[in-house]
């Protein structure tokens, strides 16, 4: 049994990841703010503060936890780019710093591909700024770079997999578009489950190709 200290664990994919910790026999900690408690699966212990204030998060990060940092803009789009800036990297200053100073195990932070993109490239960027956080923190760490991520409600990109499977046959395209290929929900859940439970290595990046080892 581990200790996973959650942030994002009431959205997308951190309710169903806190569901099969839970049955996995994980204690599972979500650090929420004030109102969002009512989605929290049975059973996760509920801590509140302010995700983008290291003092607040680190008393209650227990030592030699798994931090999974998931918080960020639902749904995102270039026309959220100021809450990349307010949001997602606002907060992933504050986590490895609280996380390094409660002495966390591990840090496990889902990024996005690196891959030049010029429509999501404010996302890409606030995404790699957090990649360096984590790096300066000097915890050991897994980065999980999906692109689009399909499941319940994200269903329509697979329209587009019979275009994405040709460009991935092409040696003029293969790169890019294995680099932003589709990602199932399942695969996503499965790679987080495997960096939390089975951690490789001391410094891990897991792209598109990586996530897709684990299935569908």
């Amino acid at each position: 049994m581990k200790t996973i200290f959650l942030t994002g664990g009431t959205g997308y994919i951190g309710i169903r990841l806190t569901r099969l910790l839970l049955q996995r026999g994980h204690r599972v900690i979500l650090f929420i703010r004030p109102g969002s408690e009512a989605k929290a699966p049975p059973g996760a212990a509920i801590v509140f503060g302010n995700p983008f204030d290291p003092e607040s998060l680190r008393p209650h990060i227990p030592e030699g936890c798994v931090f999974v940092q998931l918080l960020g803009v639902p749904h995102p789009s270039p026309r959220k780019r100021d809450l990349f800036y307010k949001i997602d990297l606002e907060s992933i200053k504050a986590s490895p710093e609280a996380a390094r100073q409660a002495k966390a195990g591990h840090f496990v932070y889902v990024s996005v591909t690196q891959e030049p993109s010029g429509i999501m490239r404010d996302y890409q960027q606030v995404r790699a700024q957090g990649e360096q956080r984590v790096l300066a923190s000097g915890l050991p760490h897994t980065f999980i770079r999906p692109w689009y991520v399909v499941g319940p409600g994200h269903w329509w990109p697979l329209l587009l997999w019979p275009l994405y499977k040709v460009l991935e046959l092409l040696p003029v395209t293969r790169r890019k578009a294995q680099a932003f290929g589709l990602v199932s929900l399942g695969q996503m859940l499965k790679t987080l489950l495997a960096a939390i439970e089975q951690p490789e290595k001391l410094e891990e990046v897991l792209d598109v190709a990586g996530i897709r080892r684990f299935g569908v």
